[in-house]
């Protein structure tokens, strides 16, 4: 195959130097075909190109391997065939040649593949029609140390406008919360929602676009107005712009390494950042205006936001007889009343619910560490009638600090031999009277400079308001028919009494 060197030097030779063609033949040491070659045709560059590559052996098998390849790249990757058992296969269909014109076949083959996959259409989404939703991990600083937090992305599909959200977790508490505060700030859902096969939202994944969704996000979705869409598993251009809010949020938002006290002021600046570049950002596709522009302008499109979705992930749980139940290495306590029967956890993304024959026994802010009691203390109230000591030495006590009056109450009453009782007595009324009522009454109590139950209880018992005297309508068969006449002189005659006669 001549170089490009040589046919520019057989070039110059003949129409530069003027040198025959025998001349050339013998300087130059090619042959005389070469030469005429070089300078009839005018070319440069000389390529040779196989028309059909010669495959004695393997070319009957050729499409019976490229059906096979095709077929073993649409299972799942765990029930995938080798290369090598590919091979076996083909031996036992009669093919004689070797493995290596098999592995360079096939690595052509996946090579057109790839090109063919790599080539991407272009979306274009009307306004309100679709958001798409992902998850990321990055690393923040709270209260001093080093998290990884796990972020919601919601993404506009028209618009562009980006909604960011860091949670402790990926559980489906966290989801449904992502949605409703996306939708609270987008004051509306769009039609449709592009999602990948998360297991919070596809409990099956079949051949296709088919999908099992889960049931309580079915809820979600539905109370939003919402068609869900998943991906198809691998396909991370199907909800591209997501995912290049991902890289831009990691780069933008999270970088440097940000530094809060909480998640809620975390997530309070990630939400003025996300209006800051939406405001600064031109949109992709109608230049002259920014992102945020078009979000108002989309806002028209969007489906009315129906209010807060009740999200929330249910577990059964048992009562311990100290009136505690054990949720995500937690424990937390409920009602007294609640013990010996089981109760229904709902685990919101920021607080636990504790439900027991529909009635709410207990809630808490929700802990995200583990090996922690969570007290509510007013839960033990009732059984400080009984056990009146454990008020200075019981857990959910130890660190009680009372509001107000009724904590200025609490340490008066300590020098006294009773006053664990008294206090328990002042406690209880809580539950009955409320505690602003008792607050007043203890006020009421050191302002006459008495510290005693019996002050507390009586002032209570003072301050409240009388039954009202029920209301009772005459009956029409005895109303008058005529009203009788106010006159008082009547009455004089009952002062002066006319003398009797004998």
């Amino acid at each position: 195959m001549l170089i490009v060197e040589t046919i520019a030097k057989i070039r110059r030779d003949f129409f530069v130097q003027g040198k025959s063609i025998g001349e050339i033949v013998r300087t130059r040491g090619v042959s005389r075909n070469t030469v005429r070659k070089v300078l009839r045709s005018g070319e440069t560059v000389f390529r040779y190109e196989r028309a059909r590559q010669p495959m004695p052996r393997l070319g009957p098998f050729v499409a019976r391997l490229e059906e096979w390849l095709e077929a073993n790249e649409a299972k799942s990757r765990r029930e995938r065939l080798t290369l090598v058992r590919l091979f076996e296969q083909l031996r036992e269909a009669g093919y004689e040649g070797g493995y290596d014109a098999v592995r360079r076949h096939a690595r052509r083959w996946r090579r057109r593949a790839e090109q063919a996959s790599a080539v991407f259409v272009p979306l274009i989404f009307d306004p309100g029609e679709a958001y798409q939703f992902d998850w990321s991990h990055e690393i923040v600083v709270l209260d001093g140390v080093t998290t990884k937090v796990k972020v919601a992305h919601v993404r506009l599909c028209h618009s562009r406008m980006m909604f960011v959200r860091a949670y402790p977790r990926e559980s489906q508490e966290m989801v449904f919360d992502a949605h409703d505060r996306a939708f609270a700030f987008f004051q509306g859902a769009c039609v449709r929602g592009i999602y990948d096969n998360m297991s919070t939202a596809v409990d099956t994944v079949f051949v296709g676009k088919a999908r099992l969704f889960n049931r309580r996000f079915l809820q979600m979705c539905s109370h939003y107005l919402v068609e869900p869409v998943a991906c198809t598993p691998a396909a991370g251009w199907e909800k591209g712009q997501v995912e290049n809010q991902v890289a831009v949020a990691r780069e933008r938002f999270f970088t440097p390494r940000l530094r809060f006290r909480g998640y809620a002021d975390l997530n309070a600046c990630l939400l003025d950042r996300c209006v800051a570049y939406a405001r600064g950002k031109p949109h992709p596709e109608q230049t002259g205006r920014s992102v945020f522009e078009v979000f108002e302008a989309e806002r028209e499109q969007l489906i009315p936001y129906r209010g807060p979705f009740d999200g929330y992930r249910s577990t059964p749980a048992a009562v311990s007889t100290t009136a505690l139940v054990r949720f995500d290495h937690n424990r937390y306590s409920v009602m007294a009343k609640a013990v010996g029967r089981a109760v229904e956890v709902m685990a919101y993304a920021e607080r636990v619910v504790l439900r027991q024959d529909g009635e709410c026994v207990g809630e808490h802010p929700r802990c995200f560490d583990r090996g922690h009691t969570v007290y509510d203390p007013w839960h033990y109230v009732p059984v400080l009638a009984r056990k009146p000591g454990a008020l200075r030495n019981g857990a959910p006590f130890k660190h009680w600090r009372l509001p107000g009056a009724l904590g200025r109450i609490q340490q008066r009453l300590r020098g006294h031999d009773d006053g664990d009782r008294q206090m328990v007595k002042i406690l209880n009324a809580v539950l009955t009277d409320g505690l602003a009522a008792v607050e007043a009454a203890c006020a009421e109590s050191l302002e006459a400079g008495l510290a005693s139950a019996d002050v507390v209880l009586n002032a209570l018992a003072r301050a409240r308001e009388p039954a009202g005297a029920a209301e009772i309508s005459t009956p029409a068969a005895l109303a008058l028919s005529q009203p009788p006449a106010a006159n008082c002189a009547r009455y004089d005659s009952l002062r002066n009494p006319v003398d009797a006669t004998p």
